[in-house]
């Protein structure tokens, strides 16, 4: 049937059209978006983080590192700035000043910027982060400073980079699988349960024109395949690598999950890492391809510090016991523990932790949780939330510690509360430290859905 209109009644259906045109255009694009990134490989050789087992610091440069950094302009005038990293992480010594100085030269609230790191264990050391693992003499700490240091300029330096690139852009949202991450409790424990994390969330940042400007892309899995002493971003970097060959001019930022107990597994071969890198990139560009959702703003934030306490601390007098131990590792957190007393009169009896959520208007909730946070509480805040909408991240400003699961807690192990030791931190955390974070995060959810 052919249906004929006058010409007013062609102006008003085309005015219809138009109209709708420009709503959903307005509604998509109502952000200005600036990405940018710096090489932050190392110049000389350093101490490489990640594995009490290396004994001298790193032999060459396999793959170059990055940190990337992605600002964000919604109609309020509102920036807020997401950094990613090649790094193992930003401990609170090290992201603290960085935080300050954002604030001073850009006018950036604390709760308007992010810090994350992939935690590839083939990156240099970062301020005193794991220090008890690690032999080092005060030649390695002085490399270590310097290279924390100059780190901090060029993440200061990326930010800024982004914020002047500011222009025009729209955003959108979905998720991908990928088959990669393995429960790494299970080895040694089938009898474990073995949650694992496997959407892989995608925010593509277009410009006008429709080409891609930056692919922000997350999985929860360990960057553990590679553990020789060549720098390189593992199988991360490799397929940040990847996708920015397939879309040319796009930057791809890699955002770790609560990825603290999995492993990519099979590991240790440079051909392992390449593949899980390119399996990742194919799960990221199937998401790219197929129709994704808008997101639209305002950018709503909050922030906020919770004190996760620590058990039972050990005396002076098992600290000193613990100083004679054959085990090299114990005596070095011993020996911290000592200087701490001697120069605080106490060892701390909590952690600060920090929370944070960015609420995409209605359409996407981001959540930043602070140290290597176990796959639980992804889980956990996805049934609570919904699982569509909302990107549940770890390794964020402040890498100090596991953050296990009342469950992983109870399990006991390495995620449990060995790995405090290495850490250099007194004791575990109180069986309360899911609740307390839980309590946290629902708190500021609540705060960014309301307004």
């Amino acid at each position: 049937m052919r249906i004929s209109l006058n010409k007013g009644a062609h102006w008003r259906a085309t005015h219809v059209i138009m109209a709708g045109l420009i709503c959903a255009i307005s509604g998509s694009a109502a952000w200005q978006a600036g990405v940018a990134r710096v090489d932050i490989t190392p110049s000389q050789p350093v101490w490489m983080g990640g594995y009490a087992s290396r004994t001298h610091p790193s032999e060459g440069v396999r793959q170059h590192i990055f940190a990337k950094a992605l600002a964000l302009k919604d109609d309020t005038g509102a920036v807020t700035v997401l950094v990613t990293s090649d790094l193992l992480g930003f401990p609170g010594e090290v992201s603290a000043p960085i935080f300050t100085r954002v604030q001073q030269e850009f006018g950036l609230p604390r709760e308007r910027i992010t810090l994350n790191s992939s935690h590839t264990h083939s990156a240099p050391v970062v301020g005193d982060m794991l220090s008890p693992a690690y032999p080092l003499g005060d030649a390695d700490r002085k490399v270590i400073r310097a290279y924390t240091a100059h780190l901090q300029d060029q993440v200061v330096e990326v930010i800024g980079k982004a914020i002047r690139n500011l222009a025009t852009a729209e955003l959108s949202f979905e998720q991908g699988f990928a088959g990669v991450a393995v429960n790494r409790r299970r080895v040694g424990h089938r009898e474990y349960p073995g949650p694992v994390e496997q959407d892989v969330p995608v925010l593509a940042v277009r410009a006008p024109d429709h080409s891609l400007r930056a692919i922000v892309f997350g999985y929860a899995c360990h960057n553990t395949v590679l553990s020789d002493y060549q720098i390189s971003g593992d199988w991360a970097g490799y397929a940040q690598e990847a996708l920015e060959k397939s879309y040319p001019g796009a930057i791809a930022l890699f955002v770790q999950d609560c990825g603290a107990d999995a492993n990519p597994l099979p590991r240790h071969s440079v051909e392992l890492a390449m593949n899980y890198g390119q399996t990742i990139a194919a799960a990221v560009e199937q998401v790219l391809q197929a129709k994704m959702r808008f997101v639209r703003g305002p950018l709503t934030v909050a922030f906020v510090s919770v004190n996760l306490p620590f058990q039972k601390l050990p005396s002076r007098e098992e600290l000193e016991s613990r100083t004679r131990s054959k085990d090299a590792l114990l005596r070095r957190h011993a020996e911290l523990m000592l200087q701490i007393l001697d120069r605080n009169g106490k060892l701390p009896d909590h952690h600060s932790y920090p929370i944070e959520v960015w609420q995409f208007g209605k359409d996407l909730t981001f959540i930043a949780l602070g140290g290597e946070v176990v796959v639980d509480y992804s889980l956990r805040f996805k049934r609570q939330y919904g699982f569509d909408q909302l990107w549940v991240t770890g390794y964020m400003n402040d890498v100090f510690a596991y953050i296990p699961s009342r469950r992983v807690l109870e399990e006991g192990g390495y995620e449990g509360g060995g790995a405090m030791i290495a850490y250099g931190q007194p004791a575990p955390f109180t069986p309360d430290v899911e609740e307390i974070i839980a309590q946290g995060v629902t708190s500021l959810v609540a705060r960014v859905q309301q307004k």
